[in-house]
């Protein structure tokens, strides 16, 4: 294990123990509802350096999450979100609602909020209710991914972007959703975003890509498929890849800029409660430009110059 050190005028320490993987780390003797300055500098130092952080039994307030996730940046949303399987009467949420369906394309591999024009900076989850069995979190490091890569390959990717799309995902998944203007399902067309991403703050470039990328400009459908499909899957190999284990209290912190991550199957007749932070990207590096989305439910043939997706 090894103590990061605060600054000299601190006499306390912050454990931080790396994962065994190609990122991550168990950071202890911190206290995330009270964290000072110093404090906070040094889990921000951790962050970019492992892009993720798992914090044991925190059993933060949703006040004190909020203020942990503002540190990073401004919220996409102005409070946190559940990721419940649960109504708010305790009863389980039905098969055919969007919520489940929601939950179920969850499964694949992905960045969040890429179908956005802005996508998200850093995510957070912390554990309020957990299933007996299943339900964790894995996370994949594409910077490491892209470190494995061939040159040759390297150079083709650099020259590609996708489209991404909910409306594609869930799709695929086996679900259809109407648009509207609700987060995700929007009218606001499918960003064009570049395979390869280079981290704002650290330099380190990383694969781009998960279930919300789909039609690849200059390439037919099923070659876009392919290589999107065969990027993930080679990808998303030990060691590159990390399972969280929740249990009550936990929170977990992750760079949405470099690490995707899926949700595991679990008996859904059993509770599962997360609640989630996402924190918004910066404009400069996370905004992409948008086009119509002919993927989304409802959608007619725009009569401008805007471009038309139909791959």
């Amino acid at each position: 294990m090894a103590d990061l050190q605060r600054s000299s005028h601190s006499d306390s320490t912050m454990s931080v123990t790396p994962i065994d993987a190609t990122f991550g780390a168990v950071i202890m003797d911190v206290d995330l509802a009270n964290p000072d300055e110093e404090t906070w500098d040094d889990i921000h130092a951790v962050f970019l350096k492992y892009s993720l952080l798992v914090f044991p039994g925190q059993h933060l307030t949703d006040q004190a999450q909020s203020v942990f996730a503002h540190r990073l940046g401004k919220l996409e949303k102005r409070a946190n979100g559940r990721i419940s399987n649960q109504n708010n009467d305790g009863s389980m949420i039905n098969s055919d609602s969007g919520r489940f369906r929601l939950l179920r394309g969850n499964e694949g591999w992905h960045f969040d909020s890429t179908y956005m024009p802005l996508a998200a900076k850093a995510g957070i989850l912390s554990a309020l209710v957990i299933p007996p069995k299943g339900g964790e979190t894995e996370f994949a490091d594409m910077s490491a991914a892209w470190d494995v890569l061939e040159e040759e390959t390297r150079h083709r990717l650099e020259g590609l972007s996708a489209y991404h799309s909910l409306y594609y995902s869930q799709l695929k998944a086996g679900y259809r959703h109407k648009t509207d203007h609700a987060y995700g399902f929007h009218d606001k067309g499918a960003p064009l975003r570049p395979i390869i991403k280079k981290h704002p703050e650290t330099g380190r470039k990383s694969i781009y890509a998960g279930r919300h990328a789909y039609g690849i400009p200059g390439m037919s459908t099923k070659e876009s498929e392919k290589l999107l499909s065969n990027l993930v899957e080679n990808a998303c190999q030990p060691p590159r890849t990390y399972k969280h284990q929740w249990q009550v209290g936990d929170l977990v912190l992750w760079d949405n800029r470099c690490l995707m991550h899926r949700a595991r199957p679990y008996d859904t007749q059993f509770p599962r409660i997360l609640r989630g932070s996402r924190v918004s990207g910066n404009p400069e590096t996370e905004l992409a430009p948008t086009f119509a989305d002919a993927k989304a439910d409802g959608f007619r043939p725009s009569t401008s110059n805007e471009s038309v997706l139909d791959t």
